[in-house]
């Protein structure tokens, strides 16, 4: 039984839509015009900062699951996005062509921009890839499999890597990969590389899906080794577990105040300490908005107590599967689906966010 007061999300009124140059809000695009688009369709996007500007990738093709779809990738060094380029698809050298998936980028402190990726017929076959560009994402090399892990669900020991958001990169230099499985219930776990993803070691599933069923986390940071994700779940409410030991044990799963209408969020620990939030403030039925026509962004400086302080769409369509990450001059860039026909980036000053506006 979902606990209505938790998830009601008529509870706390969201802002009104947020224009570019409007407060927080600093500017708004497409990163590719409808018009002309190289794919019918294109979803689950991600974005990383590199040391000459930003790097954007999603999954596109005719849709999601075709056999025609592949990863796409856009650079922006401050004169705008660059074409989208198409660096792989599910080929993968057989007779059988399959859809790829989730993309999500990243950069480690030391190694190359490493771009993770699934490929399969569902998220319940998929399988791990990993490619890595040393020019910040205009070149890449050929595709290889993570691997399997005997730890994962016995109808699939693919490692997956990160599953939909970024992993984070501990003090010692180990990727601590956020990931989840759909086979046995929905369950999150953690994918750890001591060495650049060519060795993985799992951690979890941390919970046995019999209350929640949870998928996509975000890791969050806080002082003394303190950890928090947020996952997506099937219960109409973003859940959690909390780790006090930088990740390699977790507590229950637990729901929190936001309601989660079976869509994907992401998350982001900001420099000054406050947790950042980009999600769908919304029901998964009912009267608009409801499921993925409204997305939001919510801050909290514990991790508990949340205050809706953005809306940055509200129409009818789907805004969903965002991506956030903070880059080292303050500024918060969003990236998301918008209406299955691009990607819009958004970005925000979050130095002019007050949470009791």
């Amino acid at each position: 039984m979902i606990d209505s007061k938790l998830v009601n999300a008529g509870d706390v009124e969201s802002p009104p839509v947020s224009q570019p140059g409007q407060g927080a809000y600093l500017s708004g695009e497409l990163i590719f015009p409808l018009e002309g688009r190289q794919t019918p369709q294109c979803h689950a996007s991600t974005i990383v900062e590199t040391s000459n500007g930003l790097v954007a990738a999603w999954f596109g093709g005719e849709h999601e699951k075709n056999p025609d779809v592949g990863i796409w990738v856009s650079r922006n060094d401050g004169q705008g996005w660059s074409t989208p380029v198409e660096v792989v698809d599910g080929s993968e050298g057989e007779k059988q062509e399959y859809a790829c998936w989730n993309p999500v980028l990243f950069q480690p402190k030391d190694g190359p921009l490493m771009l993770f990726y699934k490929v399969g017929l569902d998220p319940r076959q998929w399988w791990g890839m990993l490619i890595t560009s040393s020019d910040e994402g205009r070149t890449w090399t050929k595709p290889r499999r993570l691997g399997t892990n005997s730890a994962l669900p016995k109808e699939n020991q693919n490692l997956l890597g990160p599953v939909k958001n970024k992993p984070i990169q501990l003090a010692n230099g180990d990727i601590l990969c956020p990931s989840s499985t759909e086979n046995e219930g929905w369950k999150v776990h953690f994918e750890l590389t001591k060495d650049l993803g060519k060795t993985w070691e799992v951690i979890g599933p941390i919970h046995d899906a019999s209350k929640y069923n949870a998928i996509q986390p975000s890791i969050l940071t806080y002082p003394e080794q303190r950890m928090q994700v947020l996952c997506r779940s099937q219960e109409g409410m973003i859940v959690q577990s909390w780790s006090d030991d930088n990740g390699k044990t977790w507590g229950p799963v637990t729901a929190t105040e936001l309601p989660n209408p079976n869509s994907g969020t992401d998350a982001v620990t900001l420099a000054d300490g406050r947790q950042l939030l980009v999600y769908n403030h919304t029901q998964k039925r009912g009267d608009f908005p409801a499921g993925r026509t409204m997305l939001n962004v919510a801050i909290s400086q514990n991790g508990k107590n949340w205050t809706p302080v953005l809306t940055l769409e509200k129409e009818r369509g789907e805004f969903s599967y965002p991506a956030v990450i903070q880059t080292r001059d303050g500024l918060v860039h969003i990236t998301y689906t918008w209406m299955r026909q691009s990607v819009k980036h958004v970005v925000l000053d979050p130095a002019k966010i007050n949470q009791h506006d």
